[in-house]
């Protein structure tokens, strides 16, 4: 059975949530914990923190997906007619009511991380609130918003494992350069991972008249675009990996997920068409996966051999 006949089964309000994206959703606030409680303690975060981190994070990401199908429904009647909300499978009333309880569950993991990451999540929400119900609509640049809402999800997280000492006490670094460029790299990567979608949708967009990327420009310069912002992403990882002072499992599953990545941007640009992209969508959500997989298990062996990756193997 495909994969697409497997969440075609699901609940709708669990489709709400992408599952083909769940990977990529569940690895990112568990990466950003697990690297920042390295990098500030030396050690694992503790069991209960790290798990509402993940949940908590999830049900922030999750989120915005509702609330923008809720913003999108006459569009995707067009694109994706299947989701759950143009087949009336989930009301809109129910969908922003689903979208309120998965914020409230992400502000209570916030606060009860760190009032920093409360704060973090008020901004990201913001930021793609003015997405959904404004940018999309009136400007090309739509994805930079969305690009800064999904960079600021790690910085949320990291900084509940490692605060900045602006609301409560640290060691005066507000975040060390890893810190910042993993939010850096989820900001440029979401761009391009963003405009993959765009393209897939660009029809319903078009008849809507939403002028997005590929509606003003066209897909094949959307495909040079979002090529860009992959390598500038996939440079960001390997500096991440350098900064934090990660091994080789790390650098070998992104280089290779990274160069992966390559040649799916490269192909998109050798075959423009709303379909590549949306195969890129979930190519590059793949790829990040096996990166903050890589990451994961990379510091797990470095604690587990009790001393730096670096001073053995490099």
């Amino acid at each position: 059975m495909s994969l697409t006949a497997k969440i075609g089964e699901l609940s709708p309000y669990l489709r709400l949530l992408r599952p083909e994206l769940y990977y990529m959703d569940l690895t990112l606030p568990a990466s950003s914990a697990i690297l920042a409680s390295y990098l500030a303690t030396g050690g694992l975060p503790e069991l209960i923190p790290f798990l509402i981190a993940v949940i908590g994070g999830f049900a922030a990401i999750t989120s915005s997906y509702v609330f923008n199908d809720c913003c999108d429904i006459d569009i995707d009647s067009i694109n994706l007619p299947d989701r759950p909300l143009p087949t009336s499978a989930v009301s809109k009333k129910s969908a922003l009511f689903y979208t309120f309880i998965l914020f409230i569950i992400a502000s209570a993991a916030a606060l009860y991380l760190n009032p920093e990451s409360f704060a973090v999540l008020v901004l990201a929400v913001a930021t793609i609130t003015i997405y959904s119900i404004l940018a999309k609509r009136n400007t090309f640049l739509s994805f930079v918003p969305v690009g800064i809402s999904y960079g600021l999800v790690p910085i949320g997280i990291w900084l509940g494992f490692d605060p900045a000492g602006i609301l409560k006490g640290s060691d005066g670094v507000i975040l060390p350069v890893a810190g910042i460029c993993f939010g850096l790299m989820m900001c440029v990567t979401d761009w391009a991972f963003t405009l993959g979608g765009v393209a897939r949708d660009v029809e319903g967009d078009r008849i809507k008249g939403a002028p997005t990327l590929p509606v003003t420009y066209g897909i094949p310069f959307t495909s040079r675009f979002v090529t860009f912002w992959w390598i500038i992403g996939i440079i960001c990882s390997v500096i991440i990996g350098w900064t934090a002072g990660l091994g080789p499992i790390f650098f070998a599953g992104a280089l290779a997920s990274g160069l992966w990545m390559l040649t799916r941007c490269f192909d998109f640009i050798k075959n423009p068409t709303p379909e590549r992209g949306g195969r890129l969508f979930l190519n590059g959500s793949n790829y990040r996966a096996i990166m903050f997989g890589s990451m994961i298990l990379d510091v797990l062996l470095c604690i587990e051999m009790g001393v730096p990756y670096t001073s053995i193997l490099w």
